[in-house]
């Protein structure tokens, strides 16, 4: 076994050595038995933890593999994450000739297979995709994992969205306090009106708009968890004649039952491109005559629109979830009705406040995983950890648009922004 040992060591060297030649920020790797392997980035630390580790990565030389061979134990990521990204977006941009490629395949063929299968815990929906008994799947495996898993790494209010920062030096729970206040403005919420809050999560939203605007509101969510935690919430608060959380999907709502303003906050993200239409003139047809819609989620790059989706995140994150660019989200939201009064783009925010959710999780690990296992753990690390790098490489954008709905042409708002920036 040691002289196999031995070969299986200098395969390794070998391969990493062709693979990451040309590339200038090469995180440093330590194998098996300790030995350390190139390494120009040496805060960022890939531990390649047996000698079928390599092979299991990149023999189907796919995202998928590489990330469950972290997911699962194959190698460990330990220091600064961020640093595989800028790796991995070179090794997918690099173009190998069938040489170079048979050659470092001969080199994975050398290495052992191995011994067990993974026992993979990802994503198993069934049933028509985007129909309302699998997005109600998808949003339970997501968001149904654990509150106290939650709570590890969000903030107090469990905002699980872009926060908004005014210098950036705020702590998660102060920016989670002013993107609240944020949209509350945006939609010029007064005393007495009725708000719908379509995916609110654990009920922040609704709870801070109710006590601080005086609004009657509502929220519907498909997580089990997310209803209950939000509605014992709401009692200790003492605003069960203000404020109500719902289980309910957005295409039960009962277009008689009227809304002053409407506010959606990272739930676009799960309806799916053949279901958007439907989704706008739904809310367009909740929305009353001179009321105001604020439709928060993530967009994709144009330039990437249309290319495959993240296996990684459409098994182990996100299943169904899909990402549309803003200018084909305009489209839908003016096919709907909809005026559009205000587009902004806050994707430099939510790198931030992902990049602060890494923080967090790494900092209570141990937590983390006694709550809901270690692979789950890495699972999150890696998705929120990659979020913020593409979020910070304009991959992905964080976008709230406002939209309106006229009378006789009136919008009804003021002249300028100025109330949404005044205490």
């Amino acid at each position: 076994m040691g002289k196999k040992n031995s070969e299986y060591i200098s395969v390794a060297r070998e391969f990493l050595e062709k693979l990451l030649g040309g590339f200038d920020r090469k995180p440093l790797f330590v194998l098996w038995n300790g030995e350390e392997v190139l390494g120009d980035k040496r805060d960022t630390i890939i531990k390649i933890n047996f000698p079928w580790s390599l092979r299991e990565m990149f023999m189907d030389a796919s995202e998928l593999s590489l990330a469950e061979s972290y997911i699962y134990g194959d190698i460990d990521i330990e220091g600064d994450i961020y640093g595989i990204f800028p790796m991995a977006e070179y090794l997918i941009n690099k173009d190998i000739g069938l040489i170079e490629k048979a050659a470092l395949f001969n080199l994975l063929r050398k290495l052992p297979k191995r011994e067990k299968p993974y026992a993979k815990m990802h994503a198993e929906l069934k049933g028509e995709k985007h129909s309302k008994e699998r997005d109600a799947q998808a949003i339970s495996y997501h968001y149904d994992v654990s509150n106290e898993f939650y709570k590890i790494f969000l903030d107090k209010n469990l905002q699980y969205s872009c926060a908004y920062f005014q210098t950036g030096k705020e702590d998660i729970h102060l920016a989670q306090i002013q993107k609240m206040d944020y949209i509350c403005k945006k939609l010029y919420l007064k005393e007495g009106e009725k708000l719908l809050d379509i995916g609110a999560g654990w009920g922040g939203l609704i709870i801070h708009a109710a006590k601080n605007y005086g609004v009657y509101a509502k929220g519907i969510t498909l997580s089990k968890n997310q209803y209950e935690f939000a509605n014992e919430w709401i009692k200790r608060e003492g605003l069960e004649d203000r404020c109500k959380m719902e289980f309910r999907d957005y295409r039960d709502l009962d277009e008689n039952d009227k809304f002053d303003k409407i506010v959606s906050v990272g739930m676009f993200e799960h309806v799916g491109e053949k279901n958007y239409p439907i989704y706008m003139k739904h809310a367009y047809n909740l929305l009353k005559e001179g009321g105001l819609f604020l439709n928060h989620g993530i967009t994709i790059n144009k330039l990437d629109f249309g290319k495959p989706r993240s296996e990684f995140i459409q098994k182990y994150v996100f299943p169904d979830g899909e990402l549309l660019p803003i200018s084909l989200i305009s489209v839908f939201s003016e096919d709907a009705g909809f005026e559009i009064r205000d587009v902004e783009d806050l994707r430099e925010h939510y790198a931030r406040t992902t990049a602060l959710w890494v923080k967090n999780l790494e900092e209570f690990a141990d937590a983390a995983i006694k709550e809901a296992g270690v692979e789950r753990y890495r699972v999150w690390r890696l998705y929120l950890a990659a979020s913020s790098y593409q979020f910070s490489v304009n991959k992905l954008g964080l976008y709230q648009t406002l939209l309106a709905k006229p009378v006789n042409g009136k919008a009804g708002l003021p002249w300028t922004r100025k109330a949404w920036y005044c205490d």
